[in-house]
């Protein structure tokens, strides 16, 4: 399973016939469905939807900057 090779929360190129006309995006793997990774989702970033990672091709993963760290809203 594609699932299984992710890691959680962390961001990814991916690409999808059934989403965004097929031009590369960036996703999340999303928990919040279950921690199990047969539950995992993909957030679809700037939506309010998760598509299943079956139905994305995953181009890579994608690298932050360490000069810029990623912070949380509430910081």
């Amino acid at each position: 399973m594609i699932a299984a090779s992710l890691v959680p929360d962390a961001f990814y190129w991916a690409k999808s016939s059934k989403y965004f006309d097929g031009r590369p995006t960036i996703v999340r793997v999303s928990t919040v469905f279950g921690k199990d990774s047969d539950y995992w989702t993909l957030a679809l970033l700037g939506t309010d939807q998760h598509a299943m990672p079956a139905d994305f091709e995953i181009i890579a993963l994608v690298e932050l900057p360490e000069e810029y760290p990623l912070r949380q809203a509430a910081e």
